[in-house]
């Protein structure tokens, strides 16, 4: 695993704290070491820094008061979702309290009308969108799991419809926030647009939980497609599946999804979910218009894909076969972990320009045969965002540290290409030494920001800077 550093813990503070919460929350604060540990680094390798308590709030009033708790005393609080983070967003090291914020799960206002609504953190996604379902409206934003819309505005999520959609950053109209002194905050209306000051709303989107606790969002919604098409082709390379997705966006055509699997992941697919794909690259396709349009839209691809060796192209309107192939998608890490069972998985991700996507998936690759790893790859290469999985023997410290080479050398190539680090994992402990050689400068100012809102630096401490 990789370790997280460990920072100064302030025990009288915590003891303090946790004698003024129990008697607030009763049963509502666990100190179990179990559930502490299901509170720490979750889905990551980073070694688990469990929190000393966790407090199950139900309203932004309660976070309030527990906020309010802790900054008198100078304790570290760890906002909790669903903990399907990947780089240790929600480990503790100094200790602290997690605020799990799965209890404040309602949908507080549907305005069909102006296509938004006001939800609170604890909201996932499937769960919106099923309460959206009969008023013809949906949430775009699909990370693959079923993460809490607050977590996933603190991480600044996106997922397989962003090539369409945009991110949560496009996809926010505004955030109540507990600040660190337990001030509630708002940061903007429901206007579609607003030039009123400083936007503090995307200050707190992507700042996992460093400067605030998200307690409302609301969402920009979009309205069920008359029409959605999904389409597969086969390459005989990635580099082929590669360039024909930067053909695709290049001419214009508006894909609401595309997808890359390479061959061990189309390998994984078919064994896990029961599908007989040709096992070579492939490309998953969505469509979102008209019956015409989409019929169209795949036709247009079909023939950019033909170009670059694209091979048993199939499309359809059927809800079922759609189903089935974006499951078998978002079944990919479990998928994967089939290849070599007893393996651990370390996904890391990065995003460059589209036009180095062919070159930067195609090095990864190699560099990865280079250290005799195993690492599926899948990607969202609308966007030139890519993912690796390592599947590493955790007792085996050479594969570790091949491991934490090859995550080391991917993010500085994905830097050297103009690219970033993280696109849509975000930061936390895992990827902190390499936001300075990304943004360099630009983080003595975000510092700034941090310990200007933060000073007692108590807010999710040891994430991001």
């Amino acid at each position: 695993m990789v370790q997280a550093t460990a920072l100064p813990r302030n025990e009288v503070g915590i003891e303090t704290v946790l004698g003024i919460l129990k008697q607030r929350f009763g049963d509502r604060l666990q100190t179990g070491q179990s559930i502490r540990e299901q509170h720490g680094h979750t889905t990551t390798w980073i070694v688990n820094q469990s929190p000393d308590a966790v407090v199950f709030p139900e309203s932004t009033a309660e976070v309030s008061e527990i906020v309010k708790a802790c900054a008198a005393h100078k304790v570290p609080v760890i906002p909790f979702g669903t903990g399907t983070s990947l780089e240790g967003h929600v480990n503790a090291p100094a200790g602290g309290i997690s605020v799990d914020l799965s209890q404040m799960n309602q949908i507080l206002t549907v305005n069909s009308e102006d296509l938004d609504c006001v939800i609170q953190p604890g909201v996932t996604r499937e769960q919106l969108n099923t309460h959206l379902r009969d008023q013809g409206l949906f949430f775009p934003i699909d990370p693959g799991a079923n993460a809490s819309l607050g977590g996933m505005a603190s991480t600044r999520a996106s997922g397989t419809n962003a090539v369409r959609y945009g991110t949560m950053k496009d996809n926010v109209l505004a955030l109540e926030v507990v600040m660190p002194d337990g001030e509630v905050i708002r940061t903007a209306q429901r206007a579609k647009k607003s030039s009123a000051g400083y936007d503090l709303t995307r200050l707190m989107i992507g700042s996992e939980g460093t400067l605030g606790l998200i307690t409302e969002v609301t969402l920009k919604l979009q309205g069920i497609p008359e029409a959605i098409s999904s389409a597969r082709c086969s390459f005989p390379t990635v580099d082929a599946a590669c360039r024909a997705v930067m053909m695709t966006i290049q001419f214009g055509i508006p894909v609401a999804r595309i997808e890359m699997l390479d061959v061990q992941s189309v390998q994984a697919a078919n064994a896990y979910s029961k599908l007989s794909l040709p096992e070579t690259p492939l490309l998953l396709l969505e469509f979102h218009g008209s019956e015409a349009g989409v019929v169209e839209q795949a036709e247009t691809f079909g023939s950019i894909a033909e170009d670059f060796g694209g091979v048993d192209f199939e499309a359809t309107t059927s809800t079922e076969e759609r189903n089935k192939l974006w499951q078998a998608r978002h079944d990919m890490y479990w998928a994967s972990l089939q290849l070599r069972p007893g393996a651990s998985g370390i996904s890391t991700d990065v995003c460059v320009p589209i036009s180095r996507l062919a070159e930067c998936v195609t090095a990864a690759q190699d560099k990865v045969a280079e250290l005799g790893l195993m690492g599926p790859t899948v990607g969202h290469v609308g966007d030139g965002n890519f993912h690796t999985l390592l599947l590493i023997d955790m007792e085996n410290h050479d594969e570790k540290a091949k491991a934490d080479e090859f995550v080391g050398w991917l993010n500085d190539m994905a830097i050297s290409m103009d690219g970033t680090c993280t696109g849509e994992h975000g930061i936390g402990q895992g990827k902190r030494p390499y936001l300075i050689k990304e943004l360099g400068a630009a983080t003595t100012y975000m510092k700034a920001i941090k310990a200007a809102l933060d000073p007692d630096n108590i807010m999710n401490p040891g994430k991001i800077l």
